[in-house]
């Protein structure tokens, strides 16, 4: 009969790591530390890729658009071609379709602001700020009052722009537009109010003005570059799409809008996977080093127990059990301190504003304040490859252990 069964040598292992109580402790702390480290840096991934999309859907995208099929977005074109003729009349028709939460016209064009010797590149957006799909900028308007749909003379821009210009709410700037004869045109605007929507890639270059006086200074009648459809549940973009097909319009969803952000999450999912493996690698040199030190120590112990018939299997696997106990109890208080460094961070938040202010683009709408968000499959994953790469890393110090010959071990060779 095996006097070493499976129980045996869970007690054994447990027994041996009390043995050294300050090393297996430190093993503890090094794989808990490891694995907070990773569950931290993925909820901040997490949250800032989240905080961007949304950032970006908020203000710019929408779930879905309808555009002329020839619009070109890289160039801003103002042709009339590219443009969709009553535009107002379509939204309203689209209001109609379920799951639609509002649908309304948006004109863009470039522009220059300037004032007395200093000007800024800018995008301008000619909005309708009655249609709720505007409740976006209204809300985050911080000094003054928000644009009137019949105001001619009226701007908002954003308060970082007024900032680095030295202007506030009343001021008087000069504003250039690109118009659809190519033809840039110019005018006298009043600033009404001040945004914040605390996305740098907007605030330091977004001017706004009313539909109608956008359209009347570019020149393109009542044509607009797009309707920016908002939905009840971004899910159904899909859906609505396939809905509002037409050859002679270029349908788009907000996944298709967005393909440089998700591209750049895909880039960063790598170096961030890369950054975990390194990170749980050295876990593992950590635990590799205490079984190693353990294999030392006890040589003479491996002997005895070779000598009363243990198999070097079973030396082997009492090895891998002690590498469990490390791992699993590692791995516990790295989720509990990986969980409550997410928590803090997605209350809290991270201020990345300088950061965010030079990263950040009208694709990648970067938060000045990145909120870390939880995400369980993650956290799930990220501890089984703990607790993997620690068992991975225990096999060395487990073949050894097993292959000492017991008479050299009882010598303490």
């Amino acid at each position: 009969m095996d006097i070493f069964s499976i129980g045996t040598l869970w007690r054994i292992a447990i027994r041996d790591l009390g043995r050294n109580q300050r090393r297996s402790i430190l093993t503890f702390i090094a794989v808990a530390i490891g694995l907070a480290l990773c569950v931290v840096l993925s909820g901040l991934m997490t949250g800032s890729i989240d905080g961007a999309l949304q950032n970006s859907i908020r203000l710019q995208t929408g779930h879905v658009q309808v555009r002329a099929e020839s619009y070109d977005e890289d160039i801003v074109t103002l042709e009339w071609d590219d443009l969709l003729d009553d535009p107002q009349a379509r939204a309203n028709n689209i209001l109609s379709i379920p799951g639609v939460k509002s649908a309304a016209p948006r004109l863009w064009a470039s522009g220059i602001i300037a004032k007395r010797d200093e000007s800024i590149n800018v995008r301008v957006f000619g909005i309708d700020p009655l249609a709720e799909s505007s409740d976006a900028y209204k809300e985050a308007i911080i000094e003054g009052h928000f644009i009137d749909p019949e105001d001619r003379e009226g701007v908002l821009i954003g308060q970082r722009l007024a900032k680095s210009m030295g202007l506030v709410v009343g001021d008087q700037i000069n504003l250039m537009v690109n118009t659809s004869d190519e033809q840039p045109d110019e005018a006298i605007f009043t600033i009404r109010g001040l945004f914040n929507t605390n996305v740098p890639a907007y605030d330091d270059a977004t001017v706004f003005l009313p539909l109608s006086k956008a359209q009347a200074i570019t020149r393109v009648g009542d044509r607009a570059s797009a309707i920016v459809i908002f939905l009840d549940n971004r899910k159904d973009a899909d859906m609505v799409a396939n809905v509002l097909y037409a050859p002679e319009y270029e349908i788009l969803t907000w996944n298709e809008l967005n393909q440089v952000l998700l591209g750049a999450v895909e880039t960063s999912a790598g170096m961030l996977a890369l950054m975990y493996m390194i990170v749980l690698a050295v876990v593992a040199v950590v635990v590799v080093n205490t079984l190693l030190m353990a294999v030392f120590e006890r040589t003479r112990e491996m002997g005895i127990l070779a000598s009363l018939g243990m198999k070097g299997r079973q030396i082997l696997m009492m090895f891998l059990f002690e590498a469990s106990v490390l791992g699993l109890v590692g791995m516990f208080f790295g989720i509990v301190l990986g969980s409550l460094g997410v928590l803090y961070l997605a209350n809290v938040g991270w201020n990345m504003e300088e950061l965010a202010a030079t990263a950040a683009t009208a694709e990648i709408g970067y938060g000045s304040t990145i909120y870390a968000k939880f995400d369980f499959h993650d956290i799930l994953s990220l501890s089984l490859v703990s607790l993997g790469i620690t068992l991975l890393g225990s096999l060395y110090p487990a073949w050894l252990a097993a292959r000492l010959e017991p008479v050299e071990a009882l010598r303490g060779l």
